[in-house]
C-alpha cells in the first residue's frame, strides 16, 4: 500500500470519526452547561426563599467572601488540573462552582422584580444561543476578535474596580452596556474555539480526555451565559 492510500484511508477514518464523534461531544458540552444554569438557579431561588439562611450568608463577610474566594479557587483548580484528575472528580467540581455560584447570585432575587430576571433571562438564552450557533458555523476565523475582546474584558475589570470608588452611575452603565458587547462576541469565539479543539481532539485522545474538554468547554460557555445575564439585568432589570 502507497503513501497516498495510507494517507487517504487515515483521512477518510478520521473523517468519519469526526462526524460520530464530534456532535456527541457538542451535545455533552451544552448539557453540562445547562445543567450548571440549573444547579445555579434551583440554588440561588432556594436560599432567597429562606431568608434565614440568606440572612446568615449576607451579614457574615467572612463566610461570604470566603465563598466567593472557594468560587475563584475551584476555577483556577479545575483549569490547573483537570488533566490529571479523573472525569469524576471534574465534574465534581464544576457542580461545586455552580452551586456556589448560586449562592452568590441568590442576591439578585432581593434586588430585582422576579417578572424582570424571568424576562432577561429569555433575552439572555436567545442572544447566547444565536451567538452559539454564528460560533458553530461560520468559517471566518474569529481569534483576532477574541484576542481584542479578552483585551476589552481586561479593560473592563479595570473599570468596574476603579468605579467602585468613583461611583459613576453613568460610567457604571457605560460598562454595563460594554458588558454585553463583550460577552456577545465572546460567546462565539468561545465555541469556536470548543468546535475545533474537539474537532481536533478526535480520534486523538482517549474517551474521557476529551470527555473532560467537553467539561472545560461548558464551563467556558457557562461563565459566558452567566455574565452576559448579569450584564444584561443590570440594563433591564426592573428594582424593587
Amino acid at each position: 500500500m502507497d503513501n497516498y492510500t495510507r494517507n487517504y484511508n487515515y483521512s477518510s477514518s478520521r473523517t468519519e470519526a469526526v462526524a460520530k464523534t464530534f456532535p456527541k461531544l457538542m451535545r455533552s458540552v451544552y448539557a453540562w452547561m445547562c445543567a450548571g444554569l440549573l444547579m445555579t438557579a434551583f440554588t440561588a431561588l432556594g436560599i432567597a426563599k429562606n431568608a434565614e439562611l440568606f440572612t446568615a450568608i449576607f451579614s457574615n463577610r467572612l463566610l461570604f467572601w470566603g465563598i466567593m474566594i472557594a468560587e475563584i479557587a475551584l476555577v483556577v483548580y479545575l483549569s490547573a488540573r483537570i488533566h490529571k484528575m479523573s472525569f469524576a472528580t471534574a465534574a465534581l467540581c464544576f457542580a461545586g462552582y455552580a452551586i456556589l455560584n448560586g449562592v452568590t447570585m441568590s442576591v439578585i432575587f432581593f434586588l430585582y422584580t422576579l417578572a424582570s430576571i424571568a424576562q432577561t433571562f429569555f433575552i439572555c438564552a436567545g442572544t447566547f444561543g444565536a451567538m452559539s450557533l454564528v460560533g458553530l458555523f461560520v468559517k471566518k476565523d474569529l481569534s483576532a476578535m477574541g484576542r481584542i475582546l479578552i483585551m476589552g474584558l481586561i479593560g473592563l475589570i479595570i473599570a468596574t474596580v476603579v468605579n467602585i470608588f468613583v461611583a459613576s452611575s453613568g460610567l457604571a452603565m457605560i460598562l454595563n452596556y460594554l458588558g454585553v458587547v463583550i460577552f456577545v462576541g465572546l460567546t462565539a469565539y468561545d465555541v469556536q474555539r470548543i468546535r475545533i479543539m474537539l474537532t481536533e481532539a478526535t480520534d486523538v485522545y482517549s474517551t474521557e480526555q476529551t470527555q473532560k474538554m467537553a467539561l472545560m468547554g461548558s464551563l467556558t460557555i457557562y461563565l459566558d451565559f452567566i455574565n452576559l445575564f448579569l450584564y444584561l439585568l443590570r440594563i433591564f432589570g426592573d428594582r424593587k
